[in-house]
């Protein structure tokens, strides 16, 4: 299946004595007495959803999501099927093809369950609920997701992907157990739905939070011990990117001297980006490895891995400058433009990993097919090299890149500097090789049938991509990057109603737009905050504040500081679900949480910052045992252990202050700009004087006099 990142199963709390499932061999009666197919299309072909599409035209007679289903199961006692996947999902495409696809499977199904499909991506609630249940019945969890419940929603069964005989068999047993034995088929429901409440009971921690350095500290030797020394990320397979986790090692190295936590960050983000994860025609990653060396990729491609990284390698730039980086944020970018944006700037969700009927097929080169292509470029090269033998040498055509079918995924196995010296070349002649070759390769490759699109615009994926344009701001000065940053957050804010209530999908269709969960309000309030960081325009707070203030409103819990996932407002589910771990992406509460400790400085909110420490220290006693699960928790922790400094500016800064505050690596420094005297933030209010320049730096809220010149002010930042 499409795999989620595995967790320790000490993370994945079970039921004490949940039964196995006892499965009988039903009668070949059961088979022979379905009812006639139902006519297609199917229910879903009113849907807006590409995955949900992908499906209308089954003989399965598919319910979306909705009290339509549920009625007709408790209506006609069936189990129900919640069968939950996405539109770039491989081993959905397979499933689909071998079962629900075939009359005789969609009989079956039609005849014994209600059959409900759901896109992930639209509704990520429903989806936590059931990933959970599977993953106490099995330890583990991905795409497809098939869950079995009673009619009342209670899972009592559940797997990821299943080969067509399996699950032929698996419909009739379970449909007959069903039949004999609905008591029993209860008590799994009852036993399931106690584990589901047991994953969500963080025992309430009372009291004044206190933080100590320890925890950080056993977080890392526990951390260390997967470190992979030789090719960077964890010492397992498959390899997930985990940006999150690499953003935290960044601000850590900033607080401690580590220099192998420092070898390993860089080892990673060197290793990704020049290995088969990373296109290296058309720039971007692929969602994960499926060996431990980064070379197979997990062909789809996401916005929100791509959204991610592209600020994971803006911040190590800014940090270590390196060019390495600077192709990555420029090509991944590029990418993003040209496949992932619609006409107004927004991200689409996700290309597939399929194309003509074959995984990867898109991207990957049969030898023959690179010397065509090569062989029709003109390239200045010193007599004697051949472009074509040099272009196999970079990536490893034939070598490390072979895959299967004669077929080569295009990877590095040298940094251009090493690579030039030994083919006795110059870089800049390298450099001008690579451009005209990988826009010969690209525009060949665009002439293939392409991967599927999935046009959903997420609010929460286009919020981390808004990050992303400001940090790639940041990092190299595009004024570009910049444009696209403000241009999107426009977008993302128009969506806002008054209240701060916020859409989960921006357009959809002729449907309602379904409302936001948390980590849309808690990625569109941490986007505003990055957008008023690179063009400190006051009004970007004030629309994250406003969604913040909403989301303590309706998602909050009474008996907890952590925060609900979906809100007051929305329909129930079986169980209701906090996200806490950090996955992938990090967790709508640890995100919300550092969100509320930075609008809290900014606008003065004691109690804001307050939250967001009780938040964190329900956790602090998890972290040490796994902190890749909890980096973006110890993110907001290190901000608590080390000096809360702001820096005011005042007036109108030297340009050299300007573009240093604009690139320079000062993780934990917040910054305000007083340029009017007519800002509203506390932070600012009375530190305008016109026709004079003054710069405060201040530590927790409290400000030392002012200097009246940068190199003093950057001075006091330093020391």
């Amino acid at each position: 299946p499409s795999s989620l990142v595995p967790r320790p199963s000490s993370l994945v709390p079970r039921p004490s004595s949940l039964p196995t499932l006892k499965l009988r061999q039903a009668s070949l009666a059961i088979r022979s007495s379905l009812v006639p197919l139902l006519p297609m299309p199917n229910r879903l072909l009113h849907e807006s959803s590409p995955y949900l599409l992908q499906h209308a035209h089954n003989p399965v007679d598919w319910y979306p999501w909705g009290e339509e289903a549920w009625e007709k199961a408790r209506k006609e006692n069936k189990l129900v099927l919640v069968s939950i996947g996405y539109s770039s999902c491989h081993w959905c495409h397979v499933m689909e093809r071998q079962s629900f696809e075939q009359e005789a499977v969609g009989k079956l199904m039609n005849e014994h369950f209600v059959c409900i499909k759901v896109d992930r991506e639209e509704r990520p609630d429903v989806d936590q609920v059931y990933m959970s249940a599977v993953q106490l019945m099995t330890g583990g969890g991905g795409w497809p997701l098939n869950c079995f419940t009673l009619p009342d929603g209670r899972p009592i069964y559940g797997g990821t992907y299943f080969p067509r005989p399996q699950w032929e068999d698996l419909l009739v047993r379970l449909h007959h157990f069903y039949l004999t034995d609905p008591e029993r088929a209860r008590t799994y429901a009852d036993e399931l739905m106690n584990g589901l409440r047991q994953m969500e009971q963080f025992a309430t921690k009372a009291g004044h939070p206190e933080f100590s350095m320890t925890t950080i500290d056993e977080m890392m030797v526990n951390w260390k011990r997967r470190f992979d020394p030789r090719e960077g990320g964890p010492d397992r397979a498959p390899k997930f990117p985990l940006p999150n986790n690499y953003s935290f090692l960044l601000r850590y190295l900033s607080c401690a001297h580590d220099p192998e936590t420092e070898a390993q960050v860089h080892l990673t983000l060197g290793k990704m980006a020049m290995g088969g994860i990373y296109d290296q025609i058309g720039g971007g990653f692929s969602r994960y490895s499926v060996d431990a060396e980064w070379k197979v990729p997990h062909f789809e491609k996401m916005l929100y891995d791509n959204a991610q990284l592209v600020t994971l390698y803006a911040e190590a730039h800014r940090r270590s400058p390196n060019p390495l980086y600077e192709t990555v944020i420029r090509e991944s970018l590029a990418f993003i433009e040209r496949e992932l944006s619609d006409p107004n700037g927004g991200g689409y969700a996700a290309l597939d990993a399929d194309s003509e009927g074959e995984e990867g097929r898109f991207y990957t080169w049969e030898p023959e097919e690179l010397r065509t292509v090569i062989g029709r470029l003109q390239f200045d090269l010193p007599p004697g090299i051949d472009p074509v033998t040099l272009l196999f040498d970079y990536y490893r055509v034939g070598a490390e890149g072979h895959w299967e079918f004669d077929r080569n995924i295009l990877l590095r196995k040298e940094h251009d500097d090493s690579f030039a010296a030994r083919h006795q070349l110059s870089q800049e002649t390298l450099l001008a090789f690579l451009r005209t070759a990988k826009a010969g390769l690209l525009h060949s490759r665009e002439k293939r049938e392409r991967p599927g699109l999935d046009k959903k615009i997420l609010l929460s994926w286009n919020a981390l991509l808004l990050e992303a344009w400001c940090e790639a701001y940041r990092a190299l000065g595009d004024p570009a990057f910049l444009e696209n940053a403000i241009r999107l957050g426009e977008r993302l804010r128009s969506h806002a109603l008054a209240d701060g209530r916020l859409p989960h999908l921006l357009e959809n269709g002729q449907k309602p737009a379904n409302p936001g969960f948390l980590d849309d309000y808690a990625f569109f309030a941490q986007g505003m905050i990055s957008l008023y960081g690179v063009t400190f325009d006051e009004a970007w707070l004030w629309s994250g504040r406003n969604a913040v203030a909403y989301a303590l409103e309706h998602f909050s819990d009474p008996e907890s500081p952590l925060l609900w996932y979906t809100s007051d407002l929305d329909p129930p589910l079986v169980t209701r679900k906090k996200e806490v771990h950090d996955n992938v992406i990090p967790a709508s509460n640890s995100c919300m949480a550092r969100v509320l400790f930075t609008l809290g400085r900014y606008f003065g909110e004691e109690a804001w910052m307050l939250r967001a420490r009780q938040m964190l220290f329900q956790v602090t006693g998890e972290m040490p045992r796994y902190g890749s699960g909890f980096s973006n928790w110890a993110i907001l922790l290190l901000e608590q252990l080390f000096p809360s400094r702001e820096l005011v500016l005042a007036g109108e800064p030297e340009p050299s202050a300007l573009d240093h505050l604009r690139s320079a690596w000062h993780p934990h420094l917040l910054l305000a700009w007083a340029r009017t005297g007519q800002e509203r933030l506390p932070l600012l209010q009375g530190r305008y004087l016109p026709a004079k320049t003054l710069y405060y730096v201040c530590e927790n809220g409290s400000c030392h006099l002012p200097k009246d010149n940068w190199a003093d002010a950057l001075a006091e930042i330093k020391g």
